[in-house]
């Protein structure tokens, strides 16, 4: 009998990211996307009421964003998780603790004068459901150290904590307190889509000269593990909001609609028909 639990879409950028999130699902099924040909494993979480479709996407916000617009028009999700590393910002946030990301802000918008540059910022908070079941699923975590705080998104490694893009992000995005690469890509398109979204991630470095150090003394694969926990034990405390659907089918939106439904020129449309026409420009 299929399993008609709804999903949730969980995604990460490397692949160590991407194991340890692989590590939670059970009895996974391979797919790829139609068009673009993402691989896709969905499985069941144990004690959670979801799937999980999880997805190694690659690095960077632009290609992020991209694929989740697409990834979610075709599984078509209740909510979008996006899980791995990121580098500290503050001081009192420490590696192997975990930031859940209350907003995500895009960094590198603005305007050059010559007064010099005018920030532009873009910001998307993190689904407030999301949010609340992390804060709920931490209590139970005492081995975890989690931060509720804004998130920096931008398209650069940072390993230099005096460049800079370092002093553009604390000037210009204080309250951030982890930075990585791809969050904002995640949250812009679950946005666009309509889905409860929400960035977690695993403080593997300082975002600063000691990254290396701290890299190849295992930090990732122990941050990435961090951050796969909180996440999926935010899904065992994730409750959809009241009046949402379970799936977002075909048969959710014929229903929505009262109707049958046929293609027209390349899309769908639902509602009834009458004489099997359907006219207008």
């Amino acid at each position: 009998m299929p399993d008609t639990k709804p999903l949730v879409l969980v995604l990460t950028a490397l692949a160590l990211e991407y194991a340890a999130v692989r590590a939670h699902v059970e009895e996974r099924e391979e797919d790829a996307h139609p068009d673009n040909g993402t691989v896709v494993e969905t499985g069941r979480l144990a004690g959670a009421d979801w799937r999980v479709a999880a997805a190694e996407l690659g690095e960077g916000a632009r290609n992020t964003a991209a694929l989740t617009a697409s990834l979610i028009g075709w599984l078509r999700p209740r909510a979008v998780l996006f899980v791995g590393i990121a580098g500290s910002l503050k001081d009192d946030v420490g590696l192997g603790d975990v930031v859940v990301g209350t907003k995500v802000y895009a960094v590198h918008g603005g305007k050059v004068t010559p007064e010099g540059l005018r920030v532009r910022p873009e910001a998307w908070f993190g689904s407030n459901p999301l949010v609340q079941a992390a804060r709920s699923a931490v209590r139970d975590m005492p081995e975890v150290r989690a931060h509720f705080k804004p998130i920096a998104t931008g398209d650069v490694v940072l390993a230099d904590a005096a460049s800079g893009i370092a002093r553009h992000v604390a000037e210009h995005y204080n309250d951030a307190a982890a930075f990585e690469m791809e969050g904002s890509g995640a949250a812009h398109a679950a946005h666009l889509e309509g889905r409860d979204a929400l960035v977690v991630r695993g403080i593997s470095d300082r975002a600063d000269a000691g990254k290396a150090l701290a890299d190849a003394a295992g930090s990732q694969q122990r941050a990435a593990a961090r951050a796969a926990a909180v996440a999926m034990a935010t899904l065992r405390k994730y409750r959809p909001r009241a009046g949402t659907s379970p799936a977002g089918s075909e048969e959710e939106h014929r229903d929505s609609y009262g109707g049958e439904h046929i293609d027209f020129r390349g899309g769908t449309f639902y509602g009834p028909v009458v004489g099997k026409q359907v006219g207008g420009r």
